[in-house]
């Protein structure tokens, strides 16, 4: 056994072992998860620019209901009332119009399309949707609640 070298290990390992795999190029794996990740996305953005016209749709059909089936003015103002401020939340945000009433509430409806409901037109529709005594424009005050549907953005 003397004429073995010491480096007997080294001489039994190839000299042309491959290198370590690299993180480029990406396994398919990889590219598979950044193409989904990409279109998620985009479906996300999509989905997001189309809300407000879903919400208006969705509006405008309530209130085509409303008028079609509440022949009560009083009643009418409630649920039209209701309606606009339900849908402010949903397209303005909780924070935007939780705190808004009375006239601000009419000056914010104006502001955002409603211009029918300006003057006392919106506080006409206020007293009697809370049963004060007021003139009755059902006319105006579904202009205005369509007019602020489709109004700015």
């Amino acid at each position: 056994m003397g004429g073995m070298k010491p480096d007997w290990l080294a001489q039994l390992a190839p000299s042309h072992a491959p290198p370590p795999p690299g993180w480029w190029p990406l396994a398919p794996g990889w590219w598979v998860l950044a193409v989904l990740l990409i279109l998620g996305v985009v479906a996300v953005w999509l989905w997001q620019r189309r809300l407000p016209v879903r919400l208006r749709r969705a509006a405008l059909r309530e209130l085509v209901q409303l008028e079609k089936t509440t022949a009560n003015d009083a009643e009418l103002a409630r649920e039209l009332t209701h309606l606009v401020r339900r849908y402010a939340v949903a397209r303005y945000g909780r924070d935007t119009v939780a705190t808004l009433s009375g006239r601000r509430w009419i000056d914010f409806v104006v502001a955002h399309g409603g211009t029918p409901w300006a003057g006392d037109v919106g506080m006409d529709l206020l007293r009697a949707a809370y049963g004060g005594q007021c003139q009755p424009e059902r006319a105006r005050w579904v202009a205005g609640a369509k007019a602020f549907f489709r109004g700015k953005a």
